[in-house]
Order: structure tokens, then sequence, then C-alpha cells
């Protein structure tokens, strides 16, 4: 959040649409947007009266356009390549500003079950760790439920991320001296 306001540092003054967010990230940001869009396929209730909630495709929805799209962990989970293009696509759309943020593939322990190189392994052997490993916040109750999960699930590389976002500058974060996450960055 603090690289965000570093990089926006007129968030207070736009409209935001947070593609794939919940409305309780934003409702904790100090200061926070004018206003907050929050596009995601699962309900979710404003927590505030500056936040506006959508149940939308992230990837096709048709909203006005905003200030700045912001998209944190969603772009590896819509669902293959020609999906990533589609939500990339309506990124540019929806705003001529953005923030798009994705775990790093390359990072020693995927995020999602928290299992190191998890993201390296084989389907039958992430389906395997995705229902018996109950450390990440993914937990599947069926092993047909962990296949979809760990299927469904596709980390990125930063040249990935600038593939789909050429414009943009490609900001690392940083854990231990590795980088943990990248972001697509248009501020201007």
């Amino acid at each position: 959040m603090e690289e965000l306001h570093r990089r926006f540092p007129d968030l207070a003054r736009l409209h935001v649409i947070d593609l794939g967010g919940l409305s309780a990230f934003w409702s904790g940001v100090d200061p926070h947007p004018r206003r907050v869009t929050v596009v995601n396929l699962q309900p979710d209730e404003p927590g505030a009266d500056w936040i506006d909630c959508v149940q939308a495709d992230a990837c096709t929805s048709r909203l006005a356009p905003a200030d700045l799209v912001v998209s944190n962990s969603l772009i590896e989970h819509v669902g293959g390549a020609a999906q990533r293009r589609a939500l990339a696509d309506n990124v540019r759309r929806l705003a001529p500003r953005h923030w798009v943020q994705t775990p790093n593939r390359y990072f020693p322990i995927e995020p999602h079950w928290l299992f190191p190189g998890f993201q390296f392994l084989p389907l039958r052997a992430r389906t395997e760790v995705a229902f018996r490993w109950k450390r990440g916040h993914i937990r599947a109750a069926s092993r047909q439920e962990a296949r979809t999960e760990a299927a469904g699930v596709e980390l990125l590389t930063a040249r990935q991320l600038r593939a789909l976002f050429p414009d943009s500058e490609i900001w690392r974060e940083r854990f231990a001296g590795m980088t943990k996450s990248i972001v697509a960055v248009k501020a201007s």
C-alpha cells in the first residue's frame, strides 16, 4: 500500500476500479480513494458509502471508465493465456492508469498454499499437496476440488506480465532479497 500511495499520490481524488478485490481491503486504506468500484465474481457488501460492489467477471465487465484500475493477485486465477489477455485488455479499457500485482512464479514459496516449489510440481503432485496441505489460504474438501484449485492457479513471470502490459513499468516487490511479487504499473 505504501508503494501504491507513492506511485499515485493523488489517490484520494481518484475513482478506482478494483478488479477481483474486496471492499474490506479498501475500508482500511488511509487516505482512501474518492470512490472505489469493487468487481468480483463473489458477492460483496460495501464497507463505506464511497465503495460500490459489482458482481461480475473482471475479464469482461463493461463498467464506465475510471481514473485507475487496481488488481491484486487476480491475473493468475483467471484461467489461461486468453483470459489473462482479456483481463489486461479490460484493465486498459477501464482506466488510463493501473496497478496490476501478481505473485512472482520464481519466488520459492507458492503464496496460495505456502508450499515450497508448488508451482513447479506436476498437476498430480500439486493436487495431492492441495488436498493434504492445510497451511495456505486455499483449502480443498475433496481431491477433485484440490485438482480444480491447483489447476486454476498459474503464477506469472515478469516477462509474461510485461508481454501483457508492454507500456507499463514492472515493479518488483522484494522479500529477503528475492522478488516476491511483480506489479505492472502505469502511473501516467
